[in-house]
């Protein structure tokens, strides 16, 4: 069984200043698109009593330090949540790196540390497991875990499943069909996300602000072939169209994620 949710980040909602959307008008267009679920976005954005019949996919908690007072909280939102038959997964977000940030997909420079990075890792995947929660860690470009190799050696050192962004990874050098067969015992979640390499100019912002990040079909991302590779999945599958809100028109933006869906349900999800 797969369900398919769509997220706060595909209309800037984590950009500084006023979401471009109600939190409740984004759970209405949502809801009138067809999705089955909605991503938690900012702690408090969302109203977790008022999600229209949706339900939570997720959430984003950046891998903590020492503390877990972060992580947990995201975790007390979860289980506030409607969320069956799957519960909300801990996408659990590895620290940016300003000198990535600027150059995204290649990798550089690398983290040093990757024995101290790894045990923050797998202490917080212990943590969600002790709340009766799985976490998935979301490679991400700009960030300290970006390159297939980098997703790589993260796998062989901890237990921690992935959660596999196929535009991210795409832009970083990765095969997202490949991807998905390589890895399947450990994808606990799947971020779906076209990008194209035309647009791959500039830092990380700029590039989003440009439009890298594309409706679904109108990038480089081999999309059937994703489908395809999706067929014995079993999980929640996010619809993400990472955007600047200043540099798009929320019906425009409201628009994308609709006709996003209906690509997917055409192509057989």
């Amino acid at each position: 069984m797969r369900l398919i949710a769509n997220a706060p980040v595909s209309f800037g909602v984590f950009e500084p200043g006023a979401p471009p959307l109600a939190a409740q008008e984004m759970v209405a267009a949502l809801s009138e698109a067809g999705y089955d679920g909605i991503d938690l976005g900012p702690l408090g954005y969302l109203d977790l009593g008022r999600l229209g019949g949706l339900r939570l996919a997720g959430g984003w908690a950046d891998v903590p330090g020492e503390s877990f007072d972060d992580l947990d909280a995201t975790l007390d939102a979860f289980d506030r949540a409607p969320s069956a038959p799957f519960k909300p997964v801990p996408t659990l977000g590895p620290p940016s790196m300003p000198a990535r940030f600027a150059r995204p997909g290649h990798g550089e420079p690398e983290m040093t540390d990757w024995p101290a990075f790894a045990a923050r890792v797998q202490a917080a995947a212990d943590r969600c497991r002790e709340r009766g929660y799985e976490a998935a860690l979301h490679h991400h470009l700009g960030h300290a875990v970006e390159t297939p190799d980098e997703i790589e050696r993260l796998l062989e050192l901890t237990d921690v499943k992935l959660c596999l962004d196929t535009g991210h990874l795409l832009l970083a050098g990765g095969d997202p069909v490949k991807a998905l067969d390589d890895w399947s015992d450990r994808v606990g979640q799947v971020h779906v996300k076209d990008a194209s390499f035309a647009l791959m100019d500039g830092d990380l912002r700029s590039m989003m602000g440009a439009g890298v990040f594309t409706p679904l079909g109108e990038g480089d991302l081999d999309l059937p072939g994703v489908v395809a590779a999706l067929r014995d999945y079993e999980g929640w599958i996010v619809v993400e169209q990472d955007t600047l809100p200043a540099h798009r028109r929320t019906g425009d933006i409201v628009a994308d994620q609709a006709a996003n869906l209906r690509k997917l349900k055409e192509l057989g999800l």
